[in-house]
């Protein structure tokens, strides 16, 4: 795998197996994560997603975000909200080791969130095909996080590498974005996150190019640690998988 593709996903995916549509029992949920942070892609791994309600049947040990407020002292919580001048109360009462994400839909203005430690979270996908947000939506949301220096992460419809005719690119998602925070157009996001062959992308050890943009893995860090954080997926194999059979692991 070249340093660019590593630096790209490494603790990219939230493992969310609770959730539809795996909808699996917390038992089987637990035992897949534990496996995954054994495995040989636990590198790839981020945070086990959770119930604020059910937080006491996970291990104490492991990286939490509960949907919900905290219990409970955890990496982080995620919080749905409808403005995200909503959240500032809220924050006030979560502690502040702990990792704020507030849901907007993806209309919403994030820009509010950059006045305190408040990061953003917008949903892919759903179970429905009015649940995906258009590529230009998805875009202008994403850019306006980054003018506002607003980290986020994405949650649902993220089950594939790149764009399929119905559901957004996990790898098209941070690509963008990392273009978008050092100062690529909405024009550019767009024309990425609608991008379906593997073809279009070139990775290296040095970096990645497309679309006539490049990116240095320098670059591809700081996107990834200062903005584009994660995103929750209810399956961790599914994209290792896809990745796999498209050549680029």
């Amino acid at each position: 795998m070249t340093e660019a593709l590593r630096t790209l996903l490494t603790d990219l995916i939230d493992y969310a197996g609770l959730f539809p549509p795996a909808a699996l029992d917390m038992a089987d949920a637990a035992r897949n994560y534990a496996a995954y942070r054994r495995g040989p892609h636990a590198w790839a791994l981020g945070r086990f997603i959770v119930p604020a309600a059910r937080l006491q049947e996970v291990d104490p040990t492991w990286r939490s975000s509960v949907l919900g407020m905290p219990p409970r002292l955890v990496e982080a919580c995620e919080i749905k909200v409808d403005r995200a001048a909503d959240a500032a109360p809220i924050l006030a009462a979560i502690p502040e080791s702990v990792i704020a994400y507030f849901e907007l839909p993806v209309h919403a203005d994030p820009a509010p969130l950059a006045a305190g430690r408040a990061r953003a979270k917008v949903r892919t996908g759903g179970l429905t095909p009015d649940t995906f947000p258009a590529p230009a939506d998805l875009a202008r949301w994403i850019s306006r996080c980054a003018t506002a220096r607003v980290p986020f992460k994405a949650t649902a419809g993220l089950h594939h590498p790149l764009r399929t005719p119905l559901m957004h690119g996990f790898m098209n998602v941070f690509l963008s974005a990392a273009l978008l925070w050092h100062g690529g157009s909405e024009a550019a996001a767009i024309a990425t996150l609608e991008e379906q062959s593997p073809d279009a992308f070139h990775f290296d050890d040095a970096g990645v190019a497309w679309h006539g943009h490049a990116l240095t893995v320098r670059q591809l860090r700081e996107a990834r640690e200062h903005f584009a954080i994660g995103f929750g997926s209810c399956s961790f194999e599914e994209p290792i998988s896809e990745l796999q059979q498209m050549g680029w692991m």
